[in-house]
């Protein structure tokens, strides 16, 4: 069962200060932790917030275990989020990677006149 989390930080968290815990997250191997499916941040460069989807609590749990010492060296405080379970997602459907069709592949003149040379020499 996935987990909804929205932080909506008091005091505002700011792009600036947003921007820093990506940067810094990246850096300690966490920009893309296992278990979190989706993250959303939205709002005025002065008043973001934020709203992931993990699969479990744990997952969002474990994160925190890197993300709260790092909001805490940037001398602001997320806030409790508001967790909920989530209902549904709808994605859009995926495209094939190939887009489905074969690509053929013509030789260049070059090898065909070299092929046309060896068969009228036989």
């Amino acid at each position: 069962m996935a987990f909804g989390f929205y932080f909506s930080p008091k005091p505002a968290m700011t792009a600036q200060q947003y921007n820093e815990v990506i940067k810094r997250l990246q850096k300690a191997g966490a920009g893309h932790p296992a278990g979190r499916q989706y993250h959303a941040c939205f709002g005025t460069a002065e008043n973001l917030s934020v709203f992931d989807v993990w699969t479990s609590q744990a997952a969002f749990d474990k994160f925190g275990q890197t993300l709260i010492p790092i909001v805490q060296q940037l001398g602001f405080d997320p806030g409790q989020p508001q967790v909920m379970q989530v209902h549904n997602v709808i994605l859009p459907p995926s495209k094939p990677a190939s887009g489905g069709k074969k690509r053929s592949v013509k030789r260049s003149a070059a090898k065909k006149s070299a092929k046309s040379a060896r068969a009228r020499k036989r």
